[in-house]
């Protein structure tokens, strides 16, 4: 078989899925750790005036990154070394937790998209012997999928709707109440963090099928 014929094949196989992964509306899944978003003054706080971010590896969302820096998140019954910083530095500063992680830390954190962080606890960060205290931002992140607005039209979907996503793994689950967030700088995956991952026996590569309302009246 000449190259010619193969690119054809491989052409043909790649706009099948594509046709596949639109009629299914298929997204990757991603499992988020404990972290924290930080403002510039909380930074330097931090770590020292005129300290800015450092970058260690890039994430699925463009723009966004995992820090070299690292932070201790304290509650009234626990701690947590070594927490993920992620960049770029955010206008308020809020930790992104599990309801397990806010067992432990021993406070109440509501489950909130990220970035509403109004009338959510208040939380301790410390970097060696510098410690400080955000007023509020212990949350629990709302499970959420980011898209573009070209994903949205090829699903059907729109901006804030809320759609549940069936699972495909060998512990099957359908997860409700779950956010869509539509915007161009985004990239198409659905965020869950580690409660939620162990619940469906997450794998990397995990994929999963957003229904809209009837479809989850049919499961």
């Amino acid at each position: 078989m000449d190259e010619l014929a193969i690119k054809k094949i491989v052409k043909k196989v790649i706009e099948e899925i594509g046709l596949r992964d639109r009629h299914w509306r298929t997204v990757p899944i991603e499992a988020s750790a404990r972290h924290v978003h930080l403002s510039m003054d909380d930074v330097e706080r931090l770590f020292g005036e005129g300290h800015r971010l450092t970058p260690a590896r890039d994430l699925s969302q463009p723009g966004q990154f995992l820090c070299q820096e690292r932070v201790t998140i304290l509650g009234p019954k626990g701690l947590f070394k070594n927490v993920a910083i992620l960049g770029p530095e955010r206008k308020e500063t809020q930790a992104e937790i599990s309801r397990t992680d806010a067992f432990s830390l021993g406070i109440d954190a509501p489950v909130r998209e990220s970035g509403k962080i109004e009338k959510s606890p208040s939380i301790y960060l410390s970097v060696g012997k510098n410690m400080i205290r955000a007023e509020k931002g212990a949350i629990v992140a709302k499970r959420h999928v980011h898209m573009t607005p070209e994903n949205a039209l090829d699903y059907g979907l729109k901006d804030q709707q809320i759609v549940a996503v069936k699972v495909f793994s060998d512990r099957p689950i359908i997860f409700e109440d779950v956010l869509v967030r539509v915007h161009d700088q985004y990239s198409l995956h659905m965020h869950i963090d580690l409660d939620e991952a162990n619940a469906c026996g997450f794998y990397e590569g995990m994929k999963g099928q957003i229904l809209v309302e009837e479809e989850v009246k049919r499961c």
